[in-house]
């Protein structure tokens, strides 16, 4: 199955009698071939005027940045930070790591939400502790 008939509605909208008898037309013009196609899914189920797809959603956390404004922001300050104390920028893996943190937060997905909740948690502890100011 394609994205496309995904995206698009699922349940054959009702078509006017105009649309139904330019449906038929249709389909008594098409290839045999192309019949075939048609048949498979069915002729009831066969919509030749699709309704355009919605625009996906712009997920946004919510600061209101999408995962691209996130990752831009946070790699200019990870690359001022290293400018700053010497260091070499972050790695490709470093970024993608940080890329897909970004992703599973905005979309919400528990694995990344477990693991922010557990960096939140270690970086508490290890100020309590003392090792970081």
């Amino acid at each position: 199955m394609s994205i496309a008939s995904i995206l698009r509605t699922q349940k054959p909208r009702q078509l006017s009698a105009d649309e139904e008898k330019l449906k038929r037309d249709l389909y008594e013009k098409i290839s045999p071939r192309r019949r075939k196609f048609i048949d498979r899914i069915g002729y009831d189920n066969w919509d030749p005027f699709p309704e355009p797809n919605e625009p996906n959603d712009i997920r946004t956390d919510i600061t209101k940045r999408t995962v691209q404004q996130l990752i831009q922001e946070f790699v200019a300050h990870k690359k001022q930070e290293a400018k700053r104390l010497g260091h070499d920028d972050p790695s490709e893996a470093f970024l993608q790591g940080a890329m897909q943190a970004a992703s599973g937060i905005v979309n919400k997905q528990d694995k990344f939400l477990g693991t922010y909740e557990f960096a939140a948690w270690y970086h508490e502890l290890l100020k309590k502790e003392g090792y970081i100011l």
